[in-house]
């Protein structure tokens, strides 16, 4: 029987001692998601003691799970997952639910089917246990795009996991730029859909050099409404890329409408899987006639031949949230280098060298907004989507800012 303890216990912080425990310096280094709970360890957490509420999170993304709970102020709570000799998941909840306002934070990533099952027994497990509220917290949505009938007898597996979600137990859902928007409709409980907007654009503004004359560039026509967006917002200009694919990722052609002609050009999309739909886009934008090339997503699966096809690219960076785990990407790929929202809004507020912090090991992290690249973190995003729910607030506010 394999066993994997990867959450502590739920002890609430006192308000006036609003720091992380147990704290670990040794894994303080640039390019470490541990870099952001290192930097709030010296700083207040944003909320006040928040009575009766819990955080598990499933094996899926644990440290995604750590940053929204040192975001809140909060431990994860105890929860251990165990895989029988037959593969089957158990999980055991080991501490008290019963009347609390449970949140579970697990992504559609990795061992997808595994992990969408874990998430259903937890949800189980937490309502039978008396739990006032079950919200599951799943950054990237499973089986999104399996969203309609796209040929006979193909079935609408979306739907699908709607319903098991529904039926296991959970009252809310928390998700992130769903694939298709029509996937809240699948739902007969309330689905909060937040979006990577805010974070894309504060990004840009912060680390593309002469952003204001870069054009959006959306990869097909379903992402149109989404570069449109980032563009007004940013007061540039777009383009579309409309692409005839006969098989799935495969690109049987591609046609620009638009012009990036001696401008830098950023492609925007909702996920990257084979990153086959990039690769020909960054070729398209070249051949048009762009300087320069990046790619922004919101879920890097990169599954396949990604990782070769970005090495290969002629992208400057290929930017994603950490929506999904993204260690062993950004070792097997230069192109994609970790760093922590919070180190950019301090790049923000310090204009060029954030303030150093001094790791037990004596390394520093100061970083300079030229090196700045990556993997955007969105964990402040679900943890005030999270205060918010519990707190009876409207989110409706993240749709369109960035908390800091």
């Amino acid at each position: 029987m394999e066993e994997n303890h990867h959450l502590h216990d739920n002890a609430l912080l006192h308000p006036d001692e609003h720091y992380l425990k147990n704290r670990t310096d040794s894994n303080c280094s640039q390019g470490s998601y541990t870099n952001l709970s290192s930097i709030l360890e010296h700083r207040p957490s944003l909320v006040s003691r928040m009575p009766n509420i819990k955080v598990f999170g499933g094996s899926s993304h644990p440290e995604l799970t750590q940053l929204i709970c040192a975001r809140l102020g909060l431990e994860p709570g105890r929860v251990i997952t165990k895989k029988f000799s037959n593969r089957e998941t158990s999980v055991e909840i080991n501490e008290s639910v019963r009347g609390e306002d449970v949140f579970i934070v697990q992504s559609g990533c990795g061992e997808i089917n595994d992990n969408l099952m874990e998430l259903l027994i937890m949800i189980n497990a937490c309502k039978i246990a008396s739990a006032s509220r079950v919200t599951a917290v799943i950054p990237c949505f499973p089986y999104a795009r399996q969203d309609r009938k796209d040929k006979s007898r193909a079935p609408i597996s979306a739907k699908l996991v709607a319903n098991m979600l529904s039926v296991a137990g959970a009252d809310h859902i928390i998700t992130m730029d769903l694939h298709a928007s029509q996937i809240q409709g699948f739902f007969d409980i309330p689905v909060d859909n937040l979006f990577a907007e805010p974070a894309v654009i504060r990004w840009i503004s912060l680390h593309i050099p002469d952003h204001k004359n870069a054009v959006i560039v959306s990869p097909d026509a379903g992402g149109a409404k989404r570069v449109t967006a980032i563009a007004d917002r940013l007061n540039i200009d777009f383009a579309l890329i409309h692409k005839e694919r006969k098989r799935a990722n495969e690109i049987d052609s591609m046609v620009l409408v638009g012009d990036v002609t001696n401008r830098i050009a950023i492609l925007v999309d909702d996920m990257a899987d084979t990153c086959g739909t990039f690769e020909c886009a960054s070729q398209k934008l070249l051949s048009a006639g762009a300087s320069k090339v990046y790619a922004i997503c919101s879920h890097g699966i990169f599954s396949g031949p990604a990782i070769e096809r970005i090495n290969k690219s002629p992208f400057e960076a290929v930017v994603v949230t950490n929506t999904i785990p993204q260690e062993e990407n950004m070792k097997n790929s230069s192109k994609i280098q970790a760093i922590e929202l919070q180190q950019m809004v301090l790049s923000l507020m310090r204009m060029n060298v954030t303030e150093s912090e001094e790791c037990e090991g004596g390394k520093d992290i100061r970083t300079k907004r030229s090196d700045v690249r990556a993997v955007i973190d969105v964990s402040m995003m679900f943890s005030e989507a999270i205060r918010r729910t519990h707190n009876g607030e409207s989110v409706s506010y993240l749709f369109t800012q960035m908390p800091l």
